[in-house]
């Protein structure tokens, strides 16, 4: 494809990035996540020509299937999955480098295997070739293939080389501040940090990366990014779907694991994160440690800074569903939430006084993800005698999904020969301004590891620093049980003890 054909986000973009030869490596090949985001990630990054030239896809799991099988599979994926159809001159470029070995994840002889099996590669490449082990795994056996990866030599091949081995780690990073230090310990054994690349999607989509030019690219808007200017922020993660077949999971899981403790705390990182002295990928990521390291602790008593509820029977969609409790593979006495809400206080000079509030939960009336900053309201002095004025506060809003782009309410006039005020808004989407066929996050994030960026990957200090906030709520309301649990409807914004978080200071959630 023509440069000036390529699609507009990759406009400047350097083919290959500097990314060395290639071998990826996927634990969990015949997964979920593989079939529906891997696979078709590498499948566009061929497509735009993103990829190294020599690049090979080496599927393993517990499966006994045979290379061309795997390549079936891969196929199927793309043609599903893919936001562009299957061309079969760029699949030929990647099935002809696909192969795939079979193992169990606690076999140190498999694993001895799959390093002859790289090895083999580079035989016949005639140069030595990076290896990236991505672990889309249940996370029981992200310590197996860890501690195999490391007593195999394959963690260590190539070290003290550019093209040295990677692995990527996909959530949930831990359950609580020691199962996190603990898989720290043993990534620590057998990989050194740089080499470890955590991974939280959210950190790839267009609008999350858009944040931070937003913020640092528009003088605009960093003066006004502190206590003085803005009032609250609110960030909602919003799911429309209830459990569904995942009870068992969610039971051991529930919203706080789920989606608080990584998804949303990112986004919160990015929001209030100081200037970074660059864009290199510990500066960013410093600035977000920093962050987290000023929350000050919650207050997970009644009345306290946390909320925590399960959704009742109600309507989505014009349709009836059930409570969480009705759902089936779920205990019907289950201490586990479909929706935590919580008000942060960050206590350094920028934020001292801000109240950021985050929400997550499944059964909301629509699905949607987006950052609220509201700013301070203009005196009152001016309008305060006119009744006809509705004085709404500026709000800009940057919208993550599913329809990503940004707004700012304004204050405007209304024609007339009266002076009335009414709020308007001001939108910016990427569909319409660049298109609909956006790269999909996964794309971004592989590409990443592949040439070693690791900006939009979580560290491992950070992973800790988010847990040690959590834990203590998540082991209150592990002592609480049942006690203390609300309830919302389906198909509703969320529950009273939620809007009493925010009554205090005399605000309101949003309804996106």
């Amino acid at each position: 494809m023509a440069e000036n054909q390529r699609h507009p986000f990759l406009q400047g973009l350097s083919k290959h990035r500097g990314a060395p030869p290639t071998v990826v490596v996927i634990f969990g090949a015949s997964g979920d996540l593989t079939t529906r985001k891997l696979i078709p990630a590498v499948y566009n990054l061929s497509f735009d020509n993103l990829l190294p030239a020599d690049f090979f896809l080496v599927g393993y799991g517990r499966s006994n299937i045979t290379d061309d099988a795997f390549r079936t599979i891969a196929s199927d994926a793309i043609k599903e999955f893919s936001r562009r159809d299957l061309q079969t001159d760029v699949w030929k470029r990647i099935a002809s480098h696909t192969t795939y070995v079979s193992g169990n994840y606690d076999d140190k002889k498999a694993f001895e295997n799959l390093a002859d099996h790289i090895a083999k590669i580079e035989k016949n490449l005639g140069r030595e070739i990076q290896p990236l082990f991505y672990i889309s795994t249940p996370p029981s056996v992200f310590e197996s293939i860890i501690t195999n990866l490391g007593t195999s030599g394959l963690a260590s091949k190539h070290l003290g080389k550019p093209h040295h081995a990677k692995v990527v780690i996909e959530k949930p990073f831990g359950r609580d501040l020691d199962s996190a230090r603990a898989l720290n310990t043993t990534i620590r054994t057998h990989f050194e940090e740089y080499q470890v690349y955590r991974i939280d999607h959210y950190l790839g989509k267009e609008t999350v990366q858009d944040l931070l030019v937003q913020r640092f690219a528009n003088s605009i808007f960093e003066p006004l990014w502190n206590r003085n200017f803005i009032e609250s922020v609110q960030i909602t993660v919003a799911e429309s779907v209830g459990v569904e077949a995942r009870a068992g999971y969610y039971e051991q899981s529930g919203c706080l694991r789920d989606m608080i403790q990584n998804h949303t705390m990112q986004l919160l990182a990015l929001t209030a994160m100081e200037p970074p002295v660059s864009l290199d990928a510990e500066a960013v990521r410093d600035e977000k440690v920093k962050v987290l390291r000023a929350i000050q602790p919650l207050d997970v008593q009644e009345g306290g800074d946390v909320a925590r509820a399960q959704y009742a029977a109600g309507m989505i969609g014009g349709l009836p569903v059930n409570g969480y409790l009705q759902e089936p593979g779920v205990d019907p006495k289950s201490g586990t939430e479909t929706y935590a809400a919580m008000r942060l206080y960050i206590n350094n000079w920028r934020w001292q006084g801000v109240p950021f509030y985050i929400r997550s939960g499944k059964r909301f009336p629509r699905r949607v993800t987006e950052i609220a900053i509201q700013f301070r309201r203009p005196p009152g002095t001016l309008f305060a005698q006119n009744k006809n004025l509705d004085l709404a506060a500026n709000t800009l809003t940057f919208q993550i999904q599913p329809d990503e782009g940004l707004s700012l309410i304004l204050n405007g006039k209304i024609p007339g020969l009266e002076t009335r005020t009414q709020p308007v808004k001001m939108n910016f989407r990427y569909a319409t301004t660049f298109g609909s066929n956006t790269p999909e996050a996964y794309e971004r994030l592989v590409l990443d590891a592949i040439i070693g960026d690791g900006t939009l990957f979580i560290r491992g200090d950070e992973a800790e620093t988010s847990w040690k906030l959590y834990t203590p709520v998540l082991e209150h309301w592990k002592a609480q049980g049942q006690k203390g649990m609300d309830s919302y409807v389906a198909g509703s914004w969320g529950p009273k003890s939620a809007d009493e978080l925010l009554g205090s200071q005399k605000h309101t959630w949003r309804e996106p």
